[in-house]
């Protein structure tokens, strides 16, 4: 009785020492291509073909996704650098106004003297006019 040809080859020839011995599994990939019939041969190659092709096609999906997850961080990096230079602006904005509130402070307290000395001196003037 002549033995039937399966429909897919297997692509792993063996799964590990437990398996049960067959004719399939002791023939190299090479012996079962040679000796299949070229339909056998055509459906190992669309099987084959279909395999890479899903392969491929996941490979792919995972490069968009690790491109899209790089891009995201650089987009982060790029907008944590934009937020360090805007706080660095305020820093300065706020330094440079807490040094205008001291000259205004300073100028304030002469201002303030000098009314007193012009308050002074108009007394004096009213008490000499008298």
């Amino acid at each position: 009785m002549e033995e039937e040809t399966p429909l897919f080859l297997p692509l792993c020839l063996s799964f590990g020492p437990g398996d049960s011995p067959s004719s399939v599994r002791n023939r190299s990939l090479t012996e079962m291509m040679a000796t299949g019939t070229p339909e056998s041969q055509a459906r190992f190659g669309q099987s084959v073909k279909g395999l890479l092709t899903e392969k491929v096609t996941t490979c792919g999906t995972d490069v968009i996704a690790l491109t899209k997850q790089v891009l995201k961080g650089s987009r982060s990096s790029e907008l944590l650098g934009q937020a360090a230079r805007n706080m660095v602006l305020q820093e300065d904005a706020i330094l440079h106004s807490e040094d205008s509130l001291r000259k205004m402070a300073i100028i304030t307290t002469h201002l303030q003297y000098h009314v007193e000395q012009s308050s002074d001196l108009q007394d004096q003037l009213n008490h000499l006019l008298k």
